[in-house]
């Protein structure tokens, strides 16, 4: 929109050469997954117990989702910024981490090592900040593609780290930690010069120009898709055949090349690029009300008391145009305060921190899963969760922006209830069939219900409460994730795996190992319990904003606010 008599050309500064960036940034802020491939080193080098290692896991959790700074600070700062913010973080996080895993430091306490972590992995909430935040203003008719998009890529992270972890770095905790401390820094440094703030893409070229937006974005999702089965592949296919290093650094390569991919996409449109004539946005007239009339013989030349009447009738003008402040109606842009006094902010808020508490704690302990079930090498539970995140995230968004625009106009948090029923039964296969083969599938399905959270979440908080302030309701929303790891994490999974490991006392398992679906089933019972809880949550709220979908998406076409169309 323009301001301050300013115009705007559609079409000027497109946003893709950001969205392409923007990929790069996400698979940087998916560092926190790599916590279950680095934390059995610091359990053995340390001599931490599992508890330790779930308080650990609380501080990996808290550090990834603490971004009410950055959510402040995102309007006001650049995203290169915001980003530069976050790989200093990065780098003095993982950094510490490094130097105490690696032994150049030694006798590092417990609590500085926490801190540490809560740094290093804090990185990742400026990151999706500064890319999510400007993204989701530069396409705001494609909110729930785009979220799903960029946070299935932080999902898809996971298998990529793998693949790193297993092939080129030869399963070494260290080499990883250098990694994140020193590579990532630099990913973000490269990049950040190009998310930028661009002309929202805003529909305003017609049926044509909606059109090549859909097929651009479905291109993004395809690529993306062949990066995650590609991910996933090379990763099983190491752990089944040895691979020499020259064949490890040429998978790698292929990866590298799929990155890119979405850069495809402006490129096209630079080479293919169709001359048209520049719309001009322009500032719509701005109605004053004239203040009252002043009857003509009342202002006599010389009058003193005609200049004490001129000011008092202004004022009686004045008073009569000025409206009370409404407050906003769902859609618009709402204050901080305003949003916390809603029903649908809290309902939104418990469903989420249900459907992410459960799942992070699966993901948090999935080394442990699968050592109790008698997995040996457990990274391809994180490959397979990993996978299962993304394609969460990414269906998740495709799915619930397919829906939400048809004739149905199914609200969607929908299907956070409906995932959260699906996590419900996996619980429950976990608690009373664990064993190899109902692991590997129940930490693929957990992953794409997990996954799905976050593209619900998204544009249904930029839907309720608009763009202006998302970035602080979005990390507001995040913290559901690092307090539902300290409930269902360290409070209930960490607590009952040691109690359980002090009373096995296996020979030759090393003091805190423990094995057998009693490792964590009454964990498991508990979060299907809690899921329950999470679906009525859901329901209930989608009851309550389906007239708002209905009017927002009324004949299957999203209807911006002018609020949305200033950022």
């Amino acid at each position: 929109m323009a301001s301050n008599g300013v115009k705007l050309k559609h079409g000027t500064r497109p946003p893709w050469v950001g969205l392409a960036a923007a990929v790069w940034v996400q698979m940087a802020a998916g560092n926190a997954y790599t916590f279950p491939l680095y934390s059995p080193a610091l359990k053995a080098v340390l001599g931490y117990d599992q508890r330790q290692i779930a308080m650990l896991g609380v501080a990996n959790d808290i550090g990834e989702n603490f971004g009410i700074v950055a959510g402040v600070l995102c309007n006001s700062l650049p995203p290169w910024l915001v980003l530069l913010v976050g790989a200093a973080f990065c780098f003095l996080g993982f950094g510490t981490l490094w130097l105490a895993v690696s032994k150049t430091v030694l006798g590092m306490p417990y609590w500085l090592l926490w801190i540490a972590l809560a740094i290093g992995t804090n990185s990742n909430a400026w990151f999706v900040t500064a890319v999510l935040v400007t993204n989701m203003r530069n396409f705001p008719l494609r909110r729930g593609v785009v979220a799903g998009l960029l946070k299935g890529y932080v999902g898809l992270s996971a298998a990529l780290f793998t693949q790193i972890f297993s092939g080129v770095l030869h399963h070494s905790p260290t080499d990883l930690l250098l990694l994140l401390a020193v590579g990532l820094p630099l990913v973000c440094l490269a990049t950040m010069y190009y998310v930028r703030p661009c002309t929202p893409a805003t529909g305003a070229g017609g049926e044509e120009e909606d059109s090549m937006q859909d097929g651009h974005f479905a291109f993004a999702q395809l690529a993306s898709v062949v990066l995650g089965a590609y991910l996933v592949g090379t990763t099983v296919l190491g752990n089944v055949v040895r691979l020499p290093d020259a064949a490890s650094y040429a998978l790698f390569s292929v990866t590298v090349v799929l990155l890119l991919a979405p850069l495809a996409i402006p490129v096209k449109m630079t080479l293919f690029k169709k001359k048209k004539p520049s719309v001009i946005v322009e500032e719509p007239a701005v109605e004053v009300e004239e203040p009252l009339l002043i009857p003509s013989d009342e202002l006599q030349a010389g009058d003193e008391d005609s200049d004490e009447k001129v000011h008092v009738l202004l004022a009686e003008g004045e008073g009569a145009v000025v409206k009370r402040k409404r407050r906003p109606r769902r859609g618009e842009d709402f204050e901080f305060t305003e949003a916390l006094v809603k029903a649908d902010f809290w309902l939104l808020w418990v469903g989420y921190f249900i459907g992410v508490g459960t799942g992070v704690t699966v993901l948090n302990n999935l080394a442990q899963i699968g050592s109790a079930a008698g997995i040996v090498d457990t990274t391809v539970l994180l490959s397979l969760f990993g996978l299962g995140n993304f394609l969460g995230r990414l269906g998740g968004g495709a799915i619930t922006e397919k829906f939400v625009r048809s004739m149905l106009v199914v609200p969607r948090p929908i299907w956070m209830a409906v995932t959260q029923v699906v996590l419900a039964a996996a619980y429950l296969c976990l608690a009373y069939a664990l064993g190899p083969g109902v692991v590997y599938t129940c930490a693929a399905v957990i992953g794409v219900c997990y996954g799905a959270q976050f593209a619900v979440m998204i544009p249904t908080t930029s839907e309720l409460f608009g763009l202006k302030n998302f970035g602080l309701f979005y990390n507001l929303m995040s913290i559901a994730n690092p307090l539902g790891a300290v409930l269902f994490s360290e409070e209930l999974a960490g607590r009952l795996y040691d109690e359980e490991a002090e009373r096995q006392r296996l020979p030759g398992h090393g003091p805190h190992a423990c094995v057998g679906p009693e490792c964590f089933r009454v964990t498991f019972v508990v979060l299907a319990g809690c899921c329950a809880l999470g679906t009525a949550v859901s329901l209930i709220l989608s009851a309550r904003i389906r007239p708002v979908y209905r009017a927002l998406y009324s004949g299957g076409s999203f209807r911006l606010p002018n609020s949305a169309q200033q950022h």
